[in-house]
C-alpha cells in the first residue's frame, strides 16, 4: 500500500465525496425534469448496451442517484453522505479514500457483468424466476438501475462505524445511537436484502448488495484487523493491559503520540496502537491513519 502510494498518490482525487454528491445532484435533476427519465436510461450501467458499443455507460451510471421521490429526505440523505465521506477522506487521507470508493466502483461494474452472464446462462438452461421476461435486453434496461452507488454509500457507513464505533448520531433527528449499532443494523439489513433477492431470484440486487459487502469485507481483513490475532500483537496488547492495572490514580491512561492528547482531553476519543509502527506508539482516532509510520 505504501508503495503504491507513493507512485499513485498525487493523482487521487481531492473532496472526492463532493464530486459523488455533485453527481447525485445532477441526478437528481434529470429524475425530476419532465424528459428526465429517458436520459436517465441512457446512462445506466447496463453490460447488454455496453457491449453492443455504448461503452460510455461504464463511466455515466455515476450519475444514477438512489430511488427517492421526497425532495427534504433526499437533501437530509446528500448531507449525511458528505458528512461521514468527508471525515473518512480527511481520517484516511485522500489516496485511500479514492481507493476504496474506486474499489467499491469497479466492483459494482463486476456485479453488472456478472448478473449479465447468468442471466444468459439461465435463458440458455430455459430457467425462469418471477424476475425474468425472456427478453435480454428488456431484462438488463430493468436491472440496469439496480446498479447505482447507492450501495457504495452504504458500504461507505460501514466503514465509517467500523472506523468510529461509539461516535454518537442522532436517528431520526431524535433518538441518540452509536455509529456501530447503526452499522449493525445497516449491515444486517443487507444481508438479509441480499439473501432475499437470491431466494426471490432477483440476482441483479444481490450482486449488486454483495459488491457493496465485498468492498467493505477488503477494507476490513486489509486494515490490520487479522493483525490482532498475531502473537506479537497479543503479547503487547497483554502488556498494554497489564500496564494499565498498575497505574497510579490520576495518571492518564492513553496518549497519542502526535498530538499529546490524553482520554482526560476528550471522555470520548479512542486511542488504538499502530501494527505498522516499531514500539508501543498508541495514536488518537484522528491520527491513526495519518500518521508517518515509526520504523
Amino acid at each position: 500500500m505504501s508503495n503504491f502510494e507513493k507512485k499513485f498518490g498525487k493523482y487521487a482525487i481531492k473532496n472526492l465525496t463532493l464530486v459523488l454528491i455533485i453527481c447525485y445532484i445532477i441526478g437528481y435533476i434529470f429524475r425530476f425534469a419532465p424528459i428526465g427519465t429517458g436520459i436517465l436510461n441512457m446512462l445506466t450501467l447496463n453490460p447488454h448496451l455496453i457491449l453492443r458499443g455504448q461503452i460510455w455507460r461504464i463511466v455515466t451510471w455515476i450519475l444514477i442517484p438512489p430511488t427517492e421521490s421526497n425532495l427534504f429526505f433526499v437533501l437530509i440523505m446528500l448531507y449525511f453522505y458528505y458528512s461521514i465521506g468527508t471525515t473518512m477522506e480527511r481520517v484516511w487521507g485522500e489516496y485511500k479514500y479514492n481507493l476504496y470508493i474506486f474499489t467499491g466502483l469497479l466492483l459494482m461494474i463486476i456485479a453488472a457483468f456478472l448478473s449479465y452472464a447468468f442471466v444468459l446462462f439461465e435463458l440458455k438452461m430455459g430457467m425462469n424466476t418471477p424476475y425474468m421476461t425472456g427478453d435480454v435486453g428488456f431484462e438488463m434496461q430493468l436491472a440496469a438501475y439496480s446498479f447505482s452507488t447507492y450501495y457504495i454509500n452504504m458500504s461507505i457507513l460501514l466503514a465509517f462505524a467500523a472506523t468510529f464505533p461509539d461516535n454518537v448520531v442522532l436517528f431520526m433527528f431524535i433518538i441518540p445511537l452509536k455509529m456501530k449499532w447503526l452499522g449493525i443494523v445497516y449491515g444486517g439489513w443487507l444481508a438479509f436484502e441480499a439473501i432475499s433477492a437470491f431466494v426471490n431470484g432477483n440476482i441483479y440486487l444481490f450482486f449488486a448488495i454483495m459488491a457493496s459487502l465485498l468492498t467493505f469485507a477488503i477494507f476490513w481483513f486489509s486494515g490490520g484487523r487479522l493483525m490482532h490475532l498475531r502473537p506479537k500483537e497479543v503479547k503487547r496488547r497483554n502488556d498494554f493491559k497489564r500496564s494499565v492495572k498498575i497505574t497510579p490514580p490520576g495518571i492518564t491512561k492513553h496518549k497519542c503520540a502526535v498530538c499529546g492528547k490524553t482520554e482526560s482531553d476528550d471522555p470520548t476519543m479512542e486511542f488504538r496502537f499502530c501494527s505498522k509502527c516499531n514500539g508501543n506508539y498508541e495514536y488518537c482516532q484522528e491520527h491513526l491513519f495519518t500518521h508517518t509510520h515509526v520504523k
